[in-house]
């Protein structure tokens, strides 16, 4: 499938399961570990487009697990960020073969390694409320345009919530809807850049089903976590997915 041979089609689907997994856990890096282990043996396009339907499936499951009617409330509270978000998904997808990829990850992964970091040992970084509009739009933004380069636009969000103190159902269920909506503009996107076409399109939807049993088995383990230890969980793998950026921008 999409050129590859058997053992690399078999590592790429138990990546994908490993990361559907690591999602149903935290909410998110799925996109952050798929890219950084496909990196090592997938084409860069075909990395990029392989990650698109399971982006969009498992998002699709994420954002409605409590219905229809928490969702649209998400969407609408962080309506700044989803703009911004989408926006630039949009203006960064035309640039996907231009821009040295490296500079992108060194500039996403150290700020986000640093900022973990601080959580983790204790430090407060909570935003002032008159400030969280203008945070939305920033940080949406930084996320959109890292999102349709590199198909990964979650950092930003993690800090975010991290930093507004959001708890375990919110901060998953705004993950959702955010990450659903940039994975629709991101599939759309690279259908017009012809990054996902015929082959990488099967390949991807292929890749899909692998993470949706992973996200299951995911969900299982959140359920059972309190609020303290999900907080951890997150801020610990943020640093780890933070420090592989920085590990892929300098030795790639």
């Amino acid at each position: 499938m999409a050129g590859l041979s058997a053992p690399a089609f078999w590592a790429a689907m138990a990546i994908t399961l490993f990361a559907g997994f690591v999602k149903g856990v935290a909410g998110f890096a799925m996109p952050l570990i798929m890219m950084s282990a496909f990196s090592s043996f997938l084409p860069p396009q075909l990395a990029l487009a392989g990650l698109i339907m399971p982006t969009l499936i498992t998002n699709l499951s994420q954002a409605f697990r409590q219905g229809w009617t928490p969702a649209v409330q998400t969407a609408r509270t962080y309506h700044r960020f989803l703009i911004a978000t989408l926006v630039f998904i949009v203006i960064s997808s035309g640039f996907v073969h231009v821009i040295p990829q490296h500079l992108f990850l060194f500039g996403l992964g150290l700020p986000i390694t640093l900022f973990a970091l601080a959580q983790l040992a204790g430090l407060r970084l909570a935003m002032r409320l008159e400030h969280r509009a203008r945070a939305e739009w920033i940080l949406g933004a930084i996320g959109g345009l890292y999102g349709g380069v590199s198909g990964i636009w979650g950092p930003p969000l993690i800090v975010y919530l991290l930093s507004i103190g959001a708890d375990k159902r919110e901060t998953v269920r705004v993950q959702g809807v955010v990450f659903l909506l940039g994975a629709v503009v991101l599939m759309l996107s690279h259908l017009h850049t012809g990054v996902l076409n015929e082959q990488s399109f099967a390949f991807s939807c292929t890749l899909a089903a692998a993470a949706q049993v992973g996200q299951i088995g995911g969900n299982w383990i959140q359920d059972r976590m309190d609020q303290q230890r999900f907080r951890r969980w997150t801020q610990a793998l943020l640093i780890l997915t933070g420090a592989n950026l920085v590990r892929q921008a300098i030795f790639g």
